[in-house]
């Protein structure tokens, strides 16, 4: 499907830039959630849970075609820091985790708490973080693209250095998941908040486990939903996990998933290159109306004297984030919206 097609499927307020904070649902995933509402209002239907559920199959199929791993590698949730806390929990005692010292605490305090056995976190510019990793490195931990500025790390390279030095590379990818081709399997672990660039309900979270690294780690958090079969697994012992990343599920937010499948499969039909390529145009749009040099991401960031009241007068929906106002463009934003907020900041 192509752009020009798919964005008859949304229905935003002109002026909305700000996906970097959540993003708007399409039709068909609006239209399911509303329907599933009803069932559960007026318990219509005996056995909607299940139906729901295959909604989280769904969504979990699609992120592992989005990210290039196989659905059994990938583990459902609600955030992204409860999908880190069981990697960090799995550190050996006196690790040292790197981490890029603007990083969105979501991929910052799962590291940090484990302070008190001695894990130690040590931060240094993004632009640094491969040149950082050396022989004492266990883990380096960073966002794909940071929320603060919208900058994409040299995931590959980053990667690279890693591996060089057995270190295990951990990876928050919800600024870039929906936007930004990757490969997952890059990473040992990758997590991602759905409910930004995927445009799922928030309380849907995803993650990529590597085989080896679900080795080394406990599910804590184990439920009948993790169970080889779940639906055998309701009552009473022995324990009997699923032998993949599914033992590591927590009982799914079943609305949030039963909109998150058809907006995943949306993106999947769309293609993620094709977003990209539209996003960037959008945001480099964007900065050219400023005398800015072009970039590479879907969110950018001004520093404009009285920006954020410029752009609240003109109806533009945005962030201010690190001191600076933040844009962002997705597949329903359009040329109009960027030009409106160029209105707004230049005249």
């Amino acid at each position: 499907m192509d752009i020009t097609k798919a964005q008859q499927l949304w229905q935003p307020h002109r002026g909305w830039l700000n996906t970097a904070s959540y993003g708007l649902p399409p039709d068909p995933a609006w239209a399911a959630l509303q329907e599933a509402l009803a069932a559960w209002r007026t318990g219509s239907m005996g056995t909607a849970w299940e139906s729901w559920d295959e909604a989280t199959t769904r969504t979990r199929a699609a992120f592992a075609r989005l990210v290039g791993v196989g659905a059994s590698d990938v583990t459902v949730g609600s955030s992204a820091s409860q999908m880190l806390a069981p990697v960090a929990a799995a550190l050996p005692a006196g690790a040292t985790v790197v981490v890029p010292e603007v990083e969105f605490t979501s991929n910052l305090f799962p590291w940090l708490v484990q302070e008190q056995r001695g894990v130690r976190v040590r931060t240094v510019p993004l632009a640094g973080l491969a040149d950082a990793i050396d022989a004492d490195t266990d883990l380096v931990a960073f966002s794909l693209v940071q929320s603060a500025d919208g900058a994409v790390a040299r995931y590959a390279e980053v990667a690279a250095a890693a591996r060089a030095h057995d270190a295990l590379v951990a990876v928050d990818a919800t600024q870039a998941c929906g936007w930004l081709p990757f490969d997952a399997a890059l990473a040992d672990v990758v997590v991602v908040a759905a409910y930004k660039w995927l445009m799922a309900p928030r309380g849907t979270a995803l993650a990529y486990y590597a085989p080896e690294l679900r080795d080394r780690m406990r599910p804590d958090t184990a439920c009948w939903y993790a169970g080889a079969d779940p639906h055998d697994s309701y009552y009473g012992p022995p324990l009997r996990l699923a032998d993949n990343a599914r033992r590591f599920d927590i009982s799914p937010a079943w609305f949030s998933y039963v909109g998150a499948a058809p907006a995943l499969e949306l993106l999947l039909d769309v293609g993620v290159p094709a977003v990209h390529a539209h996003n960037v145009a959008l945001a480099n749009r964007f900065r050219s109306g400023l005398a800015l040099p072009p970039g590479d991401s879907a969110i950018t960031t001004v520093e404009v004297p009285g920006a954020e009241s410029r752009l609240e007068r003109a109806g533009i929906r945005a962030a201010v984030r690190a001191g600076r106002v933040r844009v962002s463009f997705h597949l329903y934003s359009s040329e109009d919206d960027v030009d409106r907020a160029l209105d707004a900041l230049t005249g």
